[in-house]
């Protein structure tokens, strides 16, 4: 019987087994004529002993011939078993309702051979809490309150004492039985509110980890475009310079292969520093240092020199610094439509209009080459990684071609300043 539940058992076995002994000790010194005075009842008719002087000896006169240590003994019995009725009051709530309503009886003939008991029945108030079911305890107290009353009160008017009686413990049970049922339902209510917070965590566990493995997925998805619309166009060109130099040195043209040689390793060298750039998330380095018509520009005169074919460039409107995920977007867009031109078209004209409207920024690359038809399945990089990044900063994309007809790129995005508070565009 250890802990806070040991300590309250404990407690209230010492409560009930002190009243008893002082009620005992009272009744004792006090002797057997303030026992006759209280059964007799003042001024009563019977006289001493003939059970009329209380409502319980008049309901039950052969009481009066019961000396009352005998009960005083069986109730020191019948409390014994009170720790373990309290231990079992959830498993068992029946027979520790039964274990509360013996004491009372107890308590109640008791109180009725002599007065000083009625410290003994005060005991069911906290016996009440002890034993009962939490709807239970103010009728339990109730029905101590009318033990007492009836072991005290005189036996002339019964229907009286009973209106009593019932005028106080029926609203009495009534809100408790309220009240009780109250507490059961936010008790309820506490349990459900736990699990679903329990439920909720659990969610938000799963969400975290399906978040950390999206965003794993968004950080492969960059760099693999990055890479794609950098080193890899690059080493495409690489290539194309160092097959040039080498027709160049068969061919004996000494002056053209040192400059295919001189274009190599400068895109050698831009690989590697825009590779750095896709790994630390920086912008592009054309944008660094200028604006979007500008890298474009600086872009074209690079495409043109190792393409076969001519490039237009064109800017219409008034050209604004935009957001630098909408500039990057678009200028990787740029570079990967060229680069497919460069590869695929096998064209020899080329335009790449640059718009800017109110609301929104056009880009357009048109080719006089091959054409494809747009709906075939691919399993290239390119397209899939334009559409991303277009969609990523909340633009469209549309592809016009057909075999033979040439290309056309149109891509229309949001015109966001770059100094407009608020949204961070995603680039992935």
């Amino acid at each position: 019987m250890t802990g806070p539940e040991g300590r309250e058992r404990l407690v209230h076995v010492a409560l009930a087994y002190g009243l008893l002994v002082l009620s005992a000790a009272v009744a004792a010194v006090t002797g057997g004529a303030a026992t006759a005075d209280h059964a007799a009842g003042a001024g009563g008719s019977g006289g001493a002993g003939d059970g009329s002087g209380n409502v319980v000896l008049a309901v039950a006169p052969w009481l009066a011939s019961v000396p009352w240590p005998v009960v005083a003994g069986l109730t020191v019995a019948w409390l014994a078993p009170l720790p373990w009725s309290h231990a079992r009051r959830d498993d068992l709530p029946g027979l520790a309702a039964v274990h509360y309503a013996g004491f009372l009886v107890l308590a109640g003939v008791l109180a009725a051979r002599h007065p000083a008991f009625t410290l003994l029945a005060s005991a069911g108030y906290p016996l009440a809490v002890a034993l009962l079911p939490t709807r239970m305890v103010i009728a339990g107290m109730t029905l101590t309150a009318a033990v007492i009353v009836a072991a005290q009160a005189g036996a002339r008017d019964p229907a009286g004492l009973l209106t009593v009686i019932a005028g106080i413990a029926v609203p009495l049970v009534a809100a408790g039985w309220y009240v009780s049922a109250e507490s059961d339902r936010r008790r309820r209510l506490i349990g459900e509110l736990r699990a679903a917070m329990a439920e909720n965590a659990d969610l938000h566990a799963r969400l975290l980890g399906q978040a950390r493995h999206a965003g794993v997925l968004d950080e492969r998805h960059r760099v693999a475009g990055e890479i794609h619309d950098t080193v890899a166009q690059d080493l495409v060109a690489l290539i194309g310079q160092l097959d040039a130099a080498g027709r160049a040195d068969l061919a004996g043209h000494d002056g053209d292969r040192r400059r295919r040689l001189a274009h190599a390793s400068e895109l050698a060298r831009r690989g590697l520093t825009e590779t750095r750039r896709a790994v630390s998330a920086l912008r592009p380095g054309p944008l660094e240092d200028s604006r979007l018509p500008d890298a474009i520009g600086r872009m074209k005169d690079d495409w043109s020199r190792a393409a076969r074919a001519g490039l237009t460039f064109e800017v219409t409107g008034t050209p604004i610094a935009l957001a630098p995920g909408v500039e990057d977007t678009l200028l990787r867009v740029a570079q990967e439509a060229l680069a497919n031109v460069a590869k695929h078209a096998e064209a020899t004209r080329a335009v790449l209009t640059l718009s800017y409207e109110d609301d929104t920024v056009l880009l357009d690359i048109r080719d006089d080459g091959a054409g494809f038809d747009p709906q075939a399945p691919t399993d290239g990089f390119g397209l899939d990684g334009m559409r991303r990044r277009v969609r990523g900063v909340g633009g469209t994309m549309e592809i016009e071609s057909e075999p033979g007809g040439g290309t056309a790129v149109a891509v229309t995005v949001p015109a966001l300043p770059a100094d407009a508070p608020g949204k961070a565009w995603d680039e992935s």
